[in-house]
Order: structure tokens, then sequence, then C-alpha cells
């Protein structure tokens, strides 16, 4: 039996990158699930080849996080499929930066509306749903920015240090009902997106040299595995997962 058999999980940015590896990982394991994008195609492409790979139900539903009716669309549809939901993994986000007084508004409202606005959303529509049912587990993907910013990178690392408040303040709240609520900060993470001249975009935000120390999805995925199986009563509340020759402390 798998570890997550017999669960129900929602994964945001689901089609691609971290969240698709976390998808296929947790359906590995038995989990039924609900992925989200606002990439139509990629979504359906990823939910059906997950369902050909590992035989479990999952539903995919196009939908951008950052607005509240497409994201309670989502959850009303997870439910109406599912019947409830365990594990929530708030991955979508967004990246954009440059020198702070060239960076629009626009670019500023599209990073925090993804990763900040989108994981606020989910979470409030999580948390009704699970106390209806009997607690469950949330698990916000942060990143390293959230400790250590890179030059440049002030709405991305602005998000992540919010979602990490919000990871704290929600584990509060989620005690009384058996709901618990972690972050993940992902250190450089080989993902499919490119940014401009040859540079990468990863889970902690804009990697400036290509040859970085990188980690593969699949790396972060087990490690987002591993805090959703432990017991009910232990809470994996904060992950900082890196390569060990990335920089952390003073990096730039």
């Amino acid at each position: 039996m798998g570890k997550l058999e017999g669960k129900v999980a929602l994964i945001t940015g689901g089609n691609r990158g971290i969240g698709k590896a976390i998808a296929r990982l947790f359906a590995s394991e038995g989990a039924a699930l609900t992925l989200a994008a606002r990439g139509k195609e990629s979504l359906e492409e990823t939910a059906d080849q997950i369902k050909r790979d590992f035989g479990v139900t999952v539903v995919a539903v196009s939908a951008d996080v950052s607005k509240e009716n497409e994201v309670e669309v989502l959850f009303e549809r997870s439910k109406l499929e599912h019947g409830k939901l365990d594990i929530l993994v708030n991955n979508a986000g967004a990246f954009d930066g440059g020198p702070i007084e060239k960076i629009g508004l626009e670019a500023w409202n599209n990073v925090v509306g993804s990763c900040m606005t989108g994981t606020f959303l989910a979470t409030r529509e999580a948390f009704c749903l699970m106390k209806e049912g009997n607690g469950g587990r949330i698990l916000n993907i942060g990143s390293i920015s959230a400790q250590m910013p890179r030059k440049y990178s002030v709405p991305y690392t602005a998000a992540k240090h919010g979602i990490w408040g919000l990871t704290k303040a929600a584990a509060l709240e989620g005690r009384d009902c058996g709901i618990v609520v972690s972050a993940l900060h992902p250190g450089n993470v080989r993902v499919e997106r490119r940014m401009e001249e040859g540079s990468q975009t990863a889970g902690s935000g804009m990697v400036s040299d290509k040859n970085e120390p990188m980690m593969t999805v699949e790396e972060i995925a087990e490690a987002a595995l591993h805090m959703v199986v432990l017991p009910k009563h232990v809470n994996f509340l904060e992950a900082i997962v890196l390569p060990t020759e990335q920089m952390y402390l003073g990096r730039g």
C-alpha cells in the first residue's frame, strides 16, 4: 500500500516543474489528485499522463490562483469530484525582478498575486474543507529567498517572505482543528522555464549563472512527500533543501 493511499491532494502549479514532480510522486504513493494551473493544455496533458502511469483519479482545473472566483471554483470542483481534501500543496508562483526603480506595478502584482495572494486564497478554501473533515496538511512551497535574497528580486523575495509569515500564522490557527501547515524552501532547482539571456528561474528565484549547483524537481518532491506523511501530531514546520555546494549565507 502506498504512503498516500486513500488521500486526496490538491496541487497548484501542477502542470510543470516542482508541482508536476510532486503530483507524480504523490500519485505513485496512491493519492487521488486535483491539479490546477493557468496553462490548460499542459495541465490536461500532465493529468492524462499521471492517470495512465499510476491509475489514480486526477482532476484538472484550469485556474489563476490570484483570482478569488477561480480559486473558489477550483475547490468546489475538487470537492464535487473527491468529496474531501487531505493535502493542499501551494506551489503556484511567478518570478519577475530587476532594479527596483524599474519594476512596474504590473510585474509586482503578477508575482505577489501568484505567489502570495494565491497561497492565501487556496489556504482559506482548504481550511473550510479540512474543518468539515478530519483535518489535513497544507504545504507551502516557499524559497530560500525568504531568508537570503538575491539582488534584483524585490517582488519575489517579498512574496516568499510573506508566504513564510502566512505559514506560521496559519499553522497556529490550524492547531485546534487538526490542520498542519508547513513550508518547504527550495534552493536552486532545475526547471523547464528560462529567463532572458540564458539565465534560469528556479525554486529560489533568479539564477544568474546557469552553472550554479542545481537539484532536480524529483529531489524536492521527495522532501515534500516526507513532510506530508508524518504522523498527525507531528509538524515538519519548515524545511530548507538546497544543493550542498550552493551559496546560501552570503549568496548573491
